[in-house]
């Protein structure tokens, strides 16, 4: 009999309706039992697209002997962290700092005042390996309940508070100043943790976090530190080559489980492929190697072909786990769609073709995984060049056009025939905020690659978003929309990451609704999250009542924290309209983060970023002509073949959006162009070189960095 996730639209809900646990949402219904039958909460928080989620499931949830042991003695909620951030984040905080470590399935033990008092992660359901077991667990904590309640409830309060005070962030009364030594000491950090052999940073697991490949960027755009962007770009060669990416359709997994991005964790999240595309993207603009772009490419091809809706947003996420045979559909096994025999290639592929592409990818006939431990890829192979074309065409004594004309051709057979398989799971909400992210790579895809299909990609995701998510009356966003549905009102994220998305949409394409609107998100954001005393902003709301505390996110992890792109937000924005509130909401953030930026840069590096922007003396670019002209497109088109990351763009196109960008900026109102004509200002506080009009006259203004 389904549970009552039954009725929830989350993917991550649904794959648990039919569990024999008595499975609660989160919300009033399941509280409410909490305080009436006095029993405490056992809080079960993960994704659909979570291998230890599924290894939980199939253990102990779907478990008869420990579904009654959890129907007996609690009261069992289920959450999807990517549809409740707030609620993950408030009880990882209590895991990570009363365990050491945190990760997904997150189990806690809550009070029926939802203040937690015992929590860890995945749980075998029997002792072994030294670890507790799930069952065993389940009986202590309700003995304990029973016999020792009261001890609990005030242990549990004064965690909370204790996290409360610990999470406290605000400005001092004489913050320090952002300055070179702040960002050198944020660089350094990453130099010392830099693997000069494989990229990335630290040992195994890696994980590929952009955000501090964005930092690193920056940083070099200021100073010229050649170290920073040689670490930028190693990290994204290696990565790009390793099995981590998708060497048939292209798009990244999540991380690699080895130090050389060889072994990937196969689940395809959405907000690492639009970071990603971002820093490619970047590295292109910065060196002009084609393989960057590529690379890029290849992200935005298969999201397009994957991961988009049939109305324009995109999907969140695709699952590690696959179906290894199509007549055992319940076996699944980690990157069983990815990866092949050398048999099953030969097969596909015919003559010597075959053989070059098992050179280029590293393919072994016995398989080329050496070490694995769950025997997940025996016989198997994952892709990864092993070779590049020149040494392929040099192996095989052929010319490189011939082997790479080969080599494309057993790709394509390839990734059809990998099309009939049984694809993995398929995670099919869309996030605001994670279709952010994904806007504002394709906004930059279409204009640094001249290719429009991204554009309109990016500007038909957006429309989406500001026709279903978006209240205009209210001014109020939604998080998730589902087969319909819009739902949950918005965090932090969703209004921050939407916000830069619509910035970005602009500064590509200039239509002045989309400026508007990520204005009014950005005022809308301060009025719900921002702390006026503290500085900063509240990840969540204060008007919901279920939640034990409010906390400012401020780690650039997998994805950019709200806080920091607000930040960077605000300076954006103050820089475009001159307004002061804007740019005095960015100082307080910035100062209400300063100490956490100079003792841990290496947690906040998208905020580094920003404050890259702030420290840097950005620059404004007005472009005066018309936005559909010729003229301007050319203009346009030479700025985006530049890295020029701390600026803003402006096209000053007719009489009436002139007249509302100098209603900021009075300097605006005297640029113009004839008909037909096109002229480029490249200002600091709006003090201007000479207008431009020749795009080689204005690259050389716009590259004028250090």
């Amino acid at each position: 009999m389904p549970n009552r996730l039954a009725g929830e639209k989350s993917p991550y809900l649904l794959q648990h309706a039919h569990n024999p646990v008595d499975w609660y949402p989160w919300g009033e219904e399941a509280f409410a039992k909490a305080r009436a039958y006095e029993k405490p909460i056992f809080l079960s928080v993960g994704y659909s697209t979570c291998h230890w989620c599924h290894v939980m499931e199939r253990e102990s949830f779907e478990n008869e002997r420990i579904a009654a042991l959890l129907n007996r003695d609690y009261v069992s909620i289920k959450v999807d962290r990517e549809e409740r951030p707030d609620v993950d984040r408030i009880y990882m905080t209590f895991v990570q700092a009363t365990s050491g470590s945190g990760g997904w399935p997150m189990s806690v033990w809550l009070t029926p005042e939802l203040e937690p008092f015992f929590g860890g992660t995945y749980f075998p359901p029997e002792n072994r390996y030294g670890q507790p077991g799930f069952a065993s667990i389940l009986g202590q904590i309700a003995e304990a309940w029973r016999t020792n309640r009261a001890r609990i409830v005030e242990s549990a309060r004064d965690v909370v508070e204790q996290l409360r005070k610990h999470s406290e962030v605000a400005s001092p009364a004489h913050p320090a100043p952002i300055d070179d030594a702040l960002l050198d000491g944020g660089f350094q950090v990453f130099r010392r943790t830099f693997d000069s052999h494989t990229g990335g940073f630290g040992g195994a697991p890696k994980f590929p976090r952009p955000s501090v490949l964005y930092f690193l960027m920056r940083f070099y755009a200021r100073t010229g530190n050649r170290e920073a962007l040689d670490a930028a770009l190693l990290t994204l060669r290696e990565m790009a080559k390793g099995g981590m990416n998708d060497q048939l359709g292209g798009g990244f997994h999540r991380y690699s489980v080895d130090e050389r991005w060889f072994v990937p964790h196969f689940e395809k999240m959405l907000y690492d492929q639009g970071q990603l595309a971002t820093a490619y993207l970047e590295a292109f603009q910065i060196t002009r190697e084609p393989a960057y772009a590529a690379t890029a490419r290849r992200i935005f091809d298969y999201v397009l072909r994957d991961m988009t809706d049939g109305d324009g947003g995109f999907f969140s996420a695709e699952d590690a786990d696959s179906v290894i045979d199509p007549d055992a559909p319940a076996v699944k096994g980690e990157g069983a769609f990815y990866i092949w025999s050398a048999d099953e290639i030969r097969a596909l592929v015919p003559g010597p073709a075959a053989e070059m592409f098992c050179h280029r990818y590293g393919v072994a006939d016995g398989g080329n995984v050496a070490s694995d431990p769950h025997l997940e890829f025996t016989g198997r192979n994952i892709l990864y060049q092993a070779a590049t074309i020149e040494e392929t065409a040099e192996a095989f004594g052929r010319e490189p056009g011939e082997v790479r004309a080969a080599i494309d051709e057993a790709s394509r057979l390839l990734l059809a025939a990998r099309g009939e398989r049984v694809r993995p799971h398929l995670d099919d909400k869309i996030l605001t905020s994670w279709n952010g992210l994904m806007i504002s790579a394709l906004a930059l895809g279409g204009a640094a690659l001249r290719e429009l299909r991204y554009g309109k990609a990016a500007r038909r995701a957006a429309e989406f978003l500001i026709a279903r998510m978006w209240d205009p009356e209210a001014g109020t966003l939604l998080r998730r929309y589902r087969q319909g549905e819009a739902a949950i009102p918005g965090f932090l994220d969703d209004y921050a990451l939407l916000a830069q998305a619509l910035l970005d949409l602009y500064e590509t394409q200039f239509d002045f609704r989309h400026l508007e609107l990520a204005i009014r998100l950005t005022e809308k954001a301060i009025e719900l999250f921002g702390d006026a005393s503290g500085g900063g902003f509240f990840s969540s709301g204060a008007s919901d009542a279920s939640l034990v505390m409010r906390l400012k996110e401020d780690y650039d992890g997998a994805e950019p924290s709200g806080n920091s792109v607000a930040v960077l937000n605000l300076l954006r924005l103050a820089r475009i309209t001159g307004r002061g509130d804007f740019g005095a909401a960015a100082a307080s953030a910035l100062a209400a983060f300063r100490q956490r930026l100079s003792l841990a840069p290496a947690a906040l590096p998208y905020l580094l970023a920003a404050a890259e922007f702030a420290h840097s003396q950005p620059r404004e670019i007005v472009i005066a002509g018309a936005a559909e002209s010729a003229a301007t497109g050319a203009l346009v088109d030479e700025l985006y073949r530049h890295f020029v990351p701390n600026r803003v763009v402006l096209v000053a196109g007719d009489e009436t959006v002139r007249a509302r960008l100098a209603a900021w900026n009075p300097a605006i109102a005297s640029m113009a162009a004839d008909p037909g004509a096109a002229k480029a200002y490249v200002c600091r506080n709006f003090a201007c070189e000479l207008p431009v009009s020749e795009p080689a006259e204005f690259a050389k203004l716009i590259q004028l960095q250090f």
